[in-house]
């Protein structure tokens, strides 16, 4: 498969010395550009106030139901992706969460709610189908 994306993280001295950088397939750049939206919140990037997803905005929120934190998300990445990862068409977005108990310091375990979300789609220039998986824990986040 022709590899000519690049790939994250950027290597910036490369890219001064004018050195070739690290390539990868559209597949694998999708997914990095999906993983950006998904790590960032709205209002981060200066550049695009809509660039990012609502995970940060239910992060610490423990009075909403699971329903009601699923469909914040899974709303937030449809319409973060429809809009800003152009390359995806038919795009639907499944986001679970579950309680699991996570290891701390000092021999502690803490329960956090873990955000499963599963993206699929079709890319436009390939008609290949696309799937992407990732989990997040918050309450506060982390991956």
């Amino acid at each position: 498969m022709n590899k000519s994306y690049f790939s994250l993280p950027f290597d910036v001295k490369r890219i001064i010395s004018n050195s070739e950088h690290n390539k990868c397939t559209i597949k694998e750049s999708i997914a990095n550009y999906i993983h950006l939206l998904t790590t960032s919140y709205f209002g981060e990037c200066t550049f695009d106030e809509t660039f990012g997803c609502s995970i940060w905005d239910v992060d610490f929120d423990n009075l909403a139901s699971v329903n009601k934190i699923k469909g914040i998300i899974g709303e937030s990445l449809i319409d973060s992706i429809k809009n800003h990862e152009k390359r995806l068409t038919n795009v639907g977005v499944d986001v679970m969460i579950k309680q699991e108990e996570v290891s701390g310091e000092k021999n502690t375990n803490n329960i956090k709610k873990k955000v499963s979300i599963r993206i699929k789609g079709v890319i436009k220039k390939t008609n290949e189908n696309f799937l992407f998986n990732e989990y997040f824990f918050i309450g506060p986040l982390s991956y």
